[in-house]
């Protein structure tokens, strides 16, 4: 019996239709395989994953392979954005087998939990080196009938290994490598960043080429803190070269996950919530920087996407959509030279054609990603705009990608961080009003009356008990929504929240935040996120969000414990940076004292002011008086800025506070 049609998460209900007798992740599939003496095969995936699909098509839907599974073994589907906890515990197995890691991942278990094989795709057919699925099944079977001692011992060395890959390195481990105090540790920040820069057309490493903000954050911030080009032409060669391939939707806005190359042109072509947040804050940022109007073009595009296509009843975020419609991968976002000629008439056609850069034979399998030829040239002319809205009209009545339509804690917090920070600098109140509906949202769907927030929401059913990332994001959202607001009310529950992170999952023998709470299932190892990947760690925005909300409310035991964080981290830092670029940007917050920036009484200027400016090391206080040293002794309509620790004189001029702003 197939048990996946009641699950929240998409991904899951996908497969309910499968011959396969699914479990959920859980007690009872276990307890099955420890009854019939059965490995458990646990599959993890995501419901934009395109392989995912494949492997789906290919295995899970095939009868003689569901017999084999459900006569053999006892299966376990996983979305691991649901499930980022088992996900993570699993990935360092398959990584330790393979040395490397992805997504459809197939690991099998004992009954007790522990793995001792996995993979990630297998074909349905031995094809390329890689053996089949059913072969892979056929021997995992006889291995456990007829040799289970190696079996059980393979486990065992496998969660050791598991054991040692999600633990911090010993002192012991990094003998030889001494600490860095922050200015070298951004200092070899920097360095790996400009070892890895692409000059030619921007990111970082070679095809496949992620956008990896974090990693532009670190680069904007060495910029703002010494004032050199290097960083700053990083920053803008990638941002234009992004925005100009086929990994932006020229047409309807918001960024593919990833290039298949290295210019940004052939996108995989799903859209994540998590990377529209992110990079709609690295051209928010990069605007503030230059002023450079075809970012603020990105960023408004970018927002645009999002609450147009992945907003959820009441104020949520949906978390994605598929690359692939109607089994084909693109095929929504691609064009013919023919389709468009047709659509725009001899009026457009021609200088829409010359302007997106389309063909006769195309740039992907014989079709056409619209991309703009010349790079960084992206504010459209009336008529090519008249084109884009003819074109977007018309894709509109395509079958769009599938859509994972579950709302997920962290992504949604992170979108709202960046659209608060958004609204803030640009002065729009729509989309202040947007931020606030996702807070909202979040307040009312998926914290639990008790005050235990849980991570993910479908249809009108919240489940899944929320991992320090939800918390650290949470926490992150509401100091954002009361720098943007003035609202008091946002920085009291992002106390509430951060006091919660703190006792759920802080490891009081060695500092840092687990990944799972006190009160969260025990997996094989209570594991921490360390390392910053599609999205930051919950260590580094952990870190972050703790020392702003200890520079807003003044309670030095939140900036205690963000130190702490990146104590903990700072010899692997050292060693490997590009690991750890947004566990850097905290750094940097942290290296001379955060700047405080309080404005007193009815100053809307004042605040502007403030608003506008790019301040990564800064934090803004105004409106409401809450408690907090900030406010303490302190006249009104005055602002008052404090850096290095040390406060300057206060004004009552715009021009001041500015003066005083700019001065690094």
């Amino acid at each position: 019996m197939n048990r996946l049609a009641a699950e929240t998460s998409p991904y899951l209900r996908q497969h309910r239709d499968n011959p396969v007798d699914w479990y959920p992740w859980g007690d009872e599939a276990f307890a099955r395989a420890l009854v019939e003496d059965r490995p458990v095969m646990l599959s993890v995936g995501y419901s934009s994953c395109h392989w995912c699909h494949v492997m789906a098509h290919e295995s899970f839907e095939d009868e003689g392979t569901a017999a084999l599974l459900n006569e053999r073994f006892v299966s376990v589907k996983v979305d691991r954005e649901e499930r980022p906890d088992v996900d993570a515990v699993y990935m360092e197995a398959v990584q330790a087998i393979t040395g490397r890691g992805g997504w459809p991942m197939t690991v099998f278990l004992t009954p007790d939990r522990r793995p001792f094989y996995g993979g990630t795709y297998f074909p349905k057919g031995d094809r390329g080196g890689m053996p089949s699925f059913t072969t892979v099944l056929q021997a995992i079977d006889a291995a456990w009938r007829e040799r289970r001692d190696e079996v059980i011992g393979q486990a065992e060395e496998l969660v050791g290994a598991v054991v040692a890959r999600v633990q911090i390195p010993s002192t012991e481990a990094m003998a030889g490598r001494p600490v860095a105090d922050s200015a070298e540790l951004l200092q070899g920040g920097f360095a790996a960043l400009q070892a890895a820069y692409d000059p030619a057309w921007g990111g970082f490493g070679s095809a496949p080429k992620f956008p990896q903000p974090s990693m532009l954050e670190l680069a904007l911030r060495a910029h703002d803190r010494t004032g050199g080009d290097a960083a700053l032409t990083m920053v803008s060669t990638t941002l234009d070269a992004m925005a100009s391939g086929g990994i932006y939707d020229h047409l309807g806005g918001g960024f593919a996950r990833y290039s298949v190359d290295g210019r940004w042109m052939v996108p995989h072509f799903e859209k994540m919530l998590y990377d529209q947040a992110g990079l709609a804050r690295i051209y928010l940022h990069g605007w503030q920087v230059t002023g450079s109007p075809q970012w603020r073009q990105v960023l408004e595009e970018t927002v645009a996407y999002v609450l147009r296509d992945l907003r959820a009843p009441g104020g949520g975020l949906f978390s994605a959509e598929d690359a692939d419609s109607e089994g084909v991968e693109g095929r929504f976002y691609v064009w013919s030279l023919d389709e468009v000629t047709e659509v725009l008439g001899p009026e457009l056609a021609p200088s829409a054609i010359d302007w997106y850069g389309i063909t006769a034979e195309g740039n992907f399998e014989g079709s056409n990603i619209l991309h703009r030829p010349q790079r960084g040239d992206l504010l459209r002319p009336p008529a090519i705009e008249r084109a884009r809205r003819l074109l977007f009209e018309h894709r509109a009545r395509r079958v769009r990608p599938g859509l994972d339509d579950k709302v997920l804690t962290e992504w949604n917090a992170m979108f709202c961080s960046t659209l608060a920070e958004a609204a803030a600098a640009t002065g729009r109140s729509d989309w202040r009003d947007e931020a606030v509906s996702v807070a909202e949202f979040l307040l009312r769907s998926l914290r639990r009356s008790d005050g235990r927030w849980l991570r993910s929401w479908q249809g009108g059913k919240a489940g899944h008990l929320a991992v320090a990332a939800d918390y650290a994001w949470l926490v992150d959202a509401f100091t954002r929504l009361s720098e943007l607001t003035g609202q008091a009310r946002w920085i009291e529950t992002a106390r509430d929240t951060a006091k919660a992170m703190l006792m759920l999952f802080w490891d009081v023998t060695q500092g840092g935040l687990f990944t799972t709470g006190e009160d969260a299932e025990r997996l094989i190892v209570r594991s921490k996120e360390l390392f910053d990947g599609a999205t930051p760690s919950a260590s580094s925005v952990g870190a972050t969000a703790l020392a702003r909300l200890g520079a807003l409310t003044g309670e030095q035991g939140y900036t205690d414990c963000a130190m702490a964080i990146l104590a903990t981290l700072g010899e692997v830092m050292a060693a490997q940076p590009t690991a750890f670029t947004h566990a850097l940007g905290a750094v940097d917050l942290l290296a001379d004292g955060v700047t405080e920036i309080a404005v007193t009484g009815d100053r809307p200027d004042l605040v502007e002011a403030a608003h506008r400016r790019y301040l990564p090391r800064a934090v803004l206080a105004w409106g409401e008086p809450y408690p907090s040293p900030l406010w303490d002794g302190r006249g009104d309509g005055m602002a008052y800025v404090c850096r290095d620790y040390a406060c300057l004189a206060p004004t009552s001029r715009v021009e001041d506070l500015e003066a005083q702003l700019t001065t690094r």
